[in-house]
């Protein structure tokens, strides 16, 4: 049943082999979260769907978040109610439906010190207060997402050892939805838009786009050939306006330092620290796998062209750090961060330029959340804006508009109560009980973990990649038999991520190297 999952080279060569002349309902430019829920979408509803993506699988802003799947109680605070809505109706399909293997309910915990005013006090509590009545009105029970509640300061402690004693007078506690990892949850989605269908090319760049088709580049090869399509779609992100240039983002930078979790005394909730001076902002200080804490995030413009690979800047690292250390016992330093790493968060420009900067901080964070689609003079259907957790809800509305503009014929929308590829009732699940697989194997791969072993052809596929690091030598053959990983950064950076620490990286590469000629010389055996 997983060979319908597979995303690998022969699968890859053979779908652009069969691309050649070929006419296609939608073909869909970019292979981030978006892309992919576009993907999936339009291939349940019975289209023929070709997905490429210029590089690799969530290479762009969806490995970059902060791994939250966001109820919208932030939104709240602003009046902005549909999105703050929606925001928890996709939280909740998320983590009883689609991905509950992906998506845990993770406890966020706000230290009352004393700096803490009164009235922002009351502001978190009603806060929590309202996003208990988001999830109520969403349909996500208890059991899934628990309530918010106060705390003594001896359970605040137990749960983030290293907040401040001195003057803690307790906790607020609320719980919000946290992904293992957002780029699993991409390939998660892409794998299956597979399995319906979709065929999922990757190192295959997109150029004259027009409403009806569009010139494919192999980048391995350097080969081209146009794809004739009744639809074409730009779910690039941030690059959107070099598909689509009547675009215009405004793109605003979010950076996460990344610390061993014991220099945060290994805690098991989210320490979050209002930032001074603002009202409805944190900075949070998360639980990660393979024994980490993320801090993050900042909200910059940043202005000029995309890079491939944004960079934090020195001032968003003292910000972090300076934020996060007036709820700290003890100090952290530029010594403790082991990594970094920032995203491009793919606003829509509202040409407001007079907002633009404030008191030193980027007012990037009042700029909406929304999405956007749009009918391009091209004839390129793009969507611009928008948030990971309200993925699949973007995806609908692009496939809607797709089908009423272009005239295809579809069925309905599916994807609300439909398994992703790891959820137990998906077809490709095997059924053996957890208690059997290592368990970081089963965060990562939900229902699906036991595969990842019977499948494997690699010598010792249950030793870790390397020492210290809760990753098996079959993962990372999964990674290039099923995952679509074509290179030691597509195993390392987003398969995985090892790849964040660079004394890691160093010492699992040769492995990532082993696996990638291993499997590839497998492939190309004869049948």
């Amino acid at each position: 049943m997983s060979s319908a999952t597979a995303l690998n080279a022969s699968r890859r060569t053979r779908e652009l082999v069969a691309l050649d002349g070929a006419t296609v309902d939608v073909v869909v430019i970019g292979g981030g979260i978006t892309g992919a829920g576009i993907a999936l979408d339009a291939a349940t509803r019975g289209l023929s769907v070709v997905l490429v993506e210029k590089h690799d699988l969530a290479f762009g802003t969806s490995r970059w978040s902060s791994k939250l799947v966001h109820g919208g109680l932030r939104y709240l605070a602003t009046g902005n109610v549909g999105i703050a809505r929606r925001s928890a109706v996709e939280r909740g399909i998320l983590m009883t439906r689609n991905a509950p293997h992906l998506v845990r309910a993770m406890p966020q915990l706000v230290p009352l010190l004393p700096e803490m005013s009164a009235a922002s006090r009351a502001l978190v509590r009603f806060g929590f207060a309202a996003g208990d009545g988001l999830r109520k009105l969403a349909g996500t029970p208890a059991s899934t997402l628990p309530r918010s509640r106060r705390i003594d300061a001896h359970r605040a402690v137990a749960l983030a050892p290293t907040v401040r004693r001195d003057g803690l007078d307790g906790a607020l506690l609320a719980y919000d939805g946290q992904l293992i990892d957002d780029a699993r949850l991409v390939t998660a989605v892409a794998r299956t838009a597979a399995q319906h269908g979709a065929r999922i090319l990757t190192r295959v760049a997109a150029s004259n786009a027009t409403r009806t088709s569009v010139t494919l580049t192999d980048m391995s090869t350097g080969e081209s050939t146009d794809v004739t399509a009744r639809a074409v779609v730009n779910a690039t992100g941030v690059w959107a306006g070099e598909v689509d240039d009547s675009i215009r983002l405004r793109p605003s930078r979010g950076t996460h330092l990344v610390f061993d979790a014991a220099a945060f005394g290994n805690p098991t909730a989210a320490l979050t620290v209002p930032i001074p001076g603002e009202l409805n902002r944190f900075v949070f200080a998360m639980p990660e796998q393979l024994g980490r804490v993320y801090l993050g995030l900042t909200d910059e413009d940043a202005p000029g062209p995309i890079p491939d690979v944004p960079q934090p800047t020195p001032s968003e690292v003292s910000f972090l750090l300076d934020t996060v250390n007036t709820a700290l016992d003890t100090a952290l330093g530029h010594d403790d961060i082991v990594g970094s790493y920032a995203g491009l968060r793919p606003l829509i420009d509202t040409g407001d330029a007079d907002a633009r900067s404030s008191g030193g901080q980027s007012r990037t964070a009042d700029v909406s959340r929304d999405h956007a689609v749009t009918d391009s003079p091209s004839g390129v259907i793009s969507v611009i804006g928008g948030k990971l957790t309200e993925y699949r809800y973007m995806a609908e509305d692009v496939v809607d508009r797709a089908v009423t503009l272009r005239g295809l014929t579809a069925g309905p929308c599916r994807t609300r109560n439909l398994p992703l590829v790891g959820a137990p009732s998906n077809p490709v699940a095997t059924l053996r009980s957890p208690a059997e697989l290592p368990s970081s194997l089963v965060a990562r791969y939900g229902a699906e973990a036991p595969n990842v072993i019977a499948q494997a052809g690699c010598e010792r596929p249950t030793d870790p990649v390397a020492d210290g690091i809760d990753v098996i030598r079959a993962e990372f053959e999964y990674a290039v038999t099923h995952e679509g990983a074509m290179t030691v950064e597509d195993i390392l950076d987003r398969r995985t991520r090892i790849g964040l620490v660079a004394g890691d990286r160093a010492r699992a590469e040769h492995v990532a190297a082993e696996m990638l000629a291993g499997t590839v010389f497998q492939q190309r055996k004869p049948e």
